[in-house]
């Protein structure tokens, strides 16, 4: 049964205009292929653009001059009527462009066809966009186009990238005020696991009340997050074993020593340990069934002694780049960090930049993630937010991929188990096309867990088809 959607929606922007400060957020320059903000014309993409785009900066801190960098698409079904979700990325440093091209939105890069220059786009079916309105933030700091005037600015954490993506939902709505009544979800991936749950406590226990707005949240969702490490990081024995990759000497002489629901460092040193490194060193960790595509795998690969102004233009990003006829593996032909250099070629286009309205000289050469931004990890664990949200009732989705080695499903599935809720939905698989997409267990307080079956870190990237329809069946309020 699908959710009611709200009756009030003038009285919310009524109450929003009387409450809300005056002030605007920094207005971006409209790209000269734009009507009102919204581009209708990319590079790359042949045509009109068949949705809503909009891009702009919000400044979160006057003092340093940090502006976050966005991407807004209004619902490609009833942008009035449908959810708003803010999504943010993870690494932390990686660009939300890897959301919007790569796992959720509305497009992708044609890798088989490009030969020179900008790398050509194309519609993407599975776009979460189809159903819901989302905004595609680049956070923290110095990640994809957002920037800082000054060095101090581009000093960044957890707490301190959890109190801008606030301030810039605060700004956001001031130049948006016909979104306020739409039901808002907080959503990310991967290291996001640390930010999403902690803004959504914050909203949830009224604690952006300094921001003079209403937010109507209704909750978050997850994708193989980064919580714990106490529970991430012991996981990673029992997800190998049961994956064939150790054997079962080397782990039954450590799990006597390890438990992923009461773990000491004895698994961090583990997993440090040389018989373990040996067996997954050359193991795609993102997706063990895919082949791993480092520099070295990249050299022991045979390349075309001919490559072409692009693919030239690839390896002076010092990014990777895999011979497409050579057969690396019966999952992949390709290596798919291939692919990720199709973002970093398109980004660092002139007319790129001047489509989506970028600050001349604020980036100088984008990158898809960097690693290297100045960054305090000072949120230790994010399980006491999970429990503060879900207590309060709203709804939340939390779903892994289930060949990821980064961020295991066991690892997620052991500290939702922490929480103590009681099952409401007993373990089954969910389908889609008449096949087994996943598996899922729903909990008291609104908490649903799923697998994605084949999904690597991160599984919308991986399964699409399969990720679309989990998240439309979740929004809608019916069961996976």
């Amino acid at each position: 049964m699908a959710l009611p959607r709200s009756p009030w929606k003038l009285w919310w922007t009524f109450i929003f205009l009387c409450c809300s400060s005056s002030s605007s957020s920094l207005r971006h320059p409209v790209s000269a292929n734009s009507s009102r903000g919204v581009i209708t014309h990319l590079p790359g993409f042949q045509g009109r653009l068949p949705f809503d785009l909009q891009t702009g900066y919000v400044e979160v801190d006057d003092s340093n001059g940090v502006r976050l960098f966005y991407y807004f698409i209004r619902s490609e079904r009833s942008p009035t009527d449908d959810p708003l979700m803010l999504w943010v990325t993870g690494g932390p440093g990686c660009s939300v462009l890897t959301a919007l091209a790569y796992e959720i939105g509305p497009l992708r890069f044609d890798l088989n066809s490009y030969t020179d220059g900008v790398p050509r786009l194309v519609h993407k079916e599975d776009s979460w966009t189809k159903v819901s309105n989302v905004i595609f933030l680049d956070s923290p700091v110095g990640t994809g186009f957002s920037y800082s005037g000054t060095e101090q600015g581009y000093q960044s954490s957890d707490t301190k990238a959890v109190n801008q993506i606030l301030f810039f939902l605060k700004k956001w709505f001031d130049e948006h005020p016909e979104f306020l009544a739409n039901p808002l979800y907080i959503a990310g991936d991967s290291y996001s696991g640390k930010i999403v749950p902690t803004v959504t406590s914050e909203i949830a226990r009224g604690n952006v009340s300094h921001y003079f707005i209403f937010f109507i949240i209704l909750g978050y969702l997850v994708g193989n997050p980064v919580t714990d490490s106490k529970f991430d990081k012991p996981s990673k024995i029992p997800f190998a074993h049961g994956m064939g990759l150790i054997s079962d000497e080397m782990y039954e002489v450590r799990i006597h020593n390890i438990s992923i629901h009461i773990p000491g460092d004895s698994a961090t040193e583990y997993l440090k340990n040389d018989f373990f490194v040996k067996c997954i060193g050359d193991i795609c960790t993102n997706h063990v069934l895919e082949p791993l595509c480092d520099d070295d795998s990249i050299r022991r690969l045979k390349l075309k002694p001919k490559l072409n102004s692009g693919a030239r233009e690839m390896l002076q990003h010092q990014e990777h780049i895999a011979d497409a006829e050579i057969r690396l593996s019966e999952i992949s032909s390709q290596c798919r960090t291939a692919g990720y250099m199709m973002s970093t070629t398109w980004a660092n286009n002139g007319k790129v930049r001047e489509a989506l309205g970028i600050h001349k000289g604020t980036v100088p050469s984008w990158s898809r993630c960097d690693f290297d931004i100045s960054y305090a990890y000072d949120i230790p664990s994010t399980v006491k937010y999970h429990l503060d949200v879900t207590t309060r009732g709203y709804r939340s989705l939390v779903y892994s991929g289930d060949h990821d080695l980064v961020v295991p499903f066991i690892g997620t599935q052991a500290w939702i188990k922490s929480l103590n809720f009681s099952i409401v939905d007993e373990w089954r698989p969910w389908f889609v096309g008449g096949q087994v997409a996943g598996f899922t267990r729903s909990y008291s307080n609104n908490l649903t867990f799923a697998t994605v079956k084949g999904g690597g870190h991160t599984a919308p990237e991986y399964m699409p088809r399969q990720c679309f329809a989990m998240f439309e069946r979740w929004l809608s309020g019916d069961p996976l």
